[in-house]
């Protein structure tokens, strides 16, 4: 069964929900490599490959592809070798952290705990159980790899000569990319939009009390959280610092299934009912609404944007004096320029910016307004939600526009830093196996002899 487990697990992590459902791994277990005190299993190596095949990642024939998954456990293997020698540990509150974690994503793939539970055939503590050394292993590893890596770093020297050895027809091309800048006007809600808000979350908390609805259902039904809303409401395991303060002082204070009053951060109002506290960590599902501003404010908004892109037209001020009289938004004192949230800096690639929208609410739409603008020209006053959820105006410039590209040290210098220290990185790494390996008690089972490895493992 722990086989059956490992691969469904495997699967779900990686979207192959449904063929994971009609796994049927029939196999002889052996032992097949040891290293150190730590064994690999021929359903270890058996588990990756369906795993692969059901991705459509087999590449090469059966036997290399198999042989290749064993040593990636042999490294994985010595890693955790090297991690008992060095006396590394994770305490039971981090492995239950990153367990839940997993099992939030696991349940979210699978549509509900009782389906999750349904494909593994067990219950949900027992699949706890099956993950929980699997996570620890996996942490252990963490710690070991980033202690080999610890100080790896690329001076400008490397990054270029890295960029001048690559052959010039294996330089990648880079997607068009955009640098936008907002002025945004944020209206007040009014008192009474607020009150309006918080009653109707009192009702709602009142037919959950009184056994009318289930908190799961009415979050489902009611919340404008769209990532927690969808999962009835449930945030997973997270720990202090991670919520608005308001948030977390009602959260920690809640007992096992109590449900709060309304409470109200800078993204809304909610009522908070607590799952499970463990330590430090708590478990919450939460329904969020929000007041509406004004029709009347989101006009005046509107009007006043209109203004201050007819001053910028003219000429009478510059976009970035613009920003900073008329924007409500924290990047006015950066000229106005939109964050990329994924990576930094303030380069979107021009296919992205659609994904970005499904995350953050502040790119939504973003790319029908640009792709209405040339370079330099300000946008209209259009409509747009706040990453925290609130109704507000903008108005849009695109700064600068890089075409479709080969990557190069002038307009992609970050991108090729991170790629000379992705392989100074594994250079390391491969030195360190190298090292390792050596001393290390290592037997490779028979069948495997004729295997092509990278590193002498022998």
């Amino acid at each position: 069964m722990m086989k059956r487990i490992q691969l469904v697990l495997a699967a779900l992590l990686l979207g192959s929900l449904a063929s994971a459902q009609e796994t049927k791994l029939q196999v002889v277990d052996k032992v097949v490599a040891v290293v150190g005190k730590n064994i690999i299993l021929q359903s270890d190596v058996e588990g990756q490959y369906i795993q692969y095949r059901m991705q459509g990642d087999i590449q090469g024939n059966a036997n290399d592809m198999r042989c290749a998954i064993l040593e990636d456990l042999l490294f994985q293997k010595l890693m955790l070798n090297q991690a008992e020698m060095d006396s590394l540990t994770v305490t039971d509150n981090e492995v239950e952290m990153e367990m839940n974690r997993r099992i939030s994503e696991l349940v979210g793939r699978a549509g509900s705990q009782e389906k999750l539970e349904s494909i593994f055939n067990k219950s949900m503590s027992e699949i706890k159980e099956e993950l929980r050394r699997l996570v620890k292993d996996r942490m252990l590893q963490d710690q070991v790899r980033n202690g080999i890596l610890s100080g790896v770093a690329v001076t400008p020297a490397e990054v270029r000569n890295f960029y001048r050895s690559q052959p010039q027809d294996s330089i990648p091309m880079i997607g068009e990319e955009y640098e936008i800048a907002q002025i945004v006007k944020r209206p007040p809600v009014s008192i009474d939009q607020k009150l309006q808000v918080k009653d109707q979350l009192y009702q709602i908390r009142k037919r959950i009390l009184e056994g009318e609805s289930s908190f799961s259902t009415m979050a489902i039904l009611y919340s404008e959280d769209p990532g927690s809303a969808k999962k009835g409401g449930e945030l997973g395991f997270t720990g202090r610092g991670e919520f608005a303060p308001e948030f977390e002082t009602a959260a920690f204070n809640l007992r096992d299934g109590e449900i709060s009053e309304v409470i109200e951060t800078q993204f809304g109002f909610h009522i908070i009912q607590l799952i499970e506290r463990r330590g430090e960590y708590v478990n919450c599902r939460h329904i969020l609404m929000t007041a509406k501003v004004p029709v009347e404010a989101l006009e005046q908004a509107q009007h006043e944007l209109d203004s201050a892109a007819t001053l910028i037209r003219s000429g009478a001020m510059t976009f970035e004096e613009a920003c900073l009289k008329f924007s409500d938004d924290d990047s006015k004192t950066n000229g106005g320029y939109i964050s990329n949230p994924a990576m930094g800096g303030h380069r979107l690639d021009a296919s992205d910016i659609q994904e970005m929208g499904e995350y953050f609410p502040e790119f939504k739409n973003l790319a029908f307004v640009i792709s209405k603008l040339d370079v330099g020209q300000v946008s209209d006053p259009v409509p747009m939600t706040t990453n925290d959820n609130k109704d507000a105006f903008r108005v849009v410039v695109i700064k600068k526009k890089i075409p479709a590209h080969k990557a190069n040290l002038n307009d992609d210098y970050w991108r090729i830093q991170t790629w000379a220290l992705n392989q100074k990185n594994q250079s390391v790494i491969q030195q360190w196996i190298k090292d390792k390996a050596k001393k290390a008690y290592i037997r490779i089972d028979e069948d495997y002899k004729d295997c092509d490895f990278q590193f002498d493992w022998k």
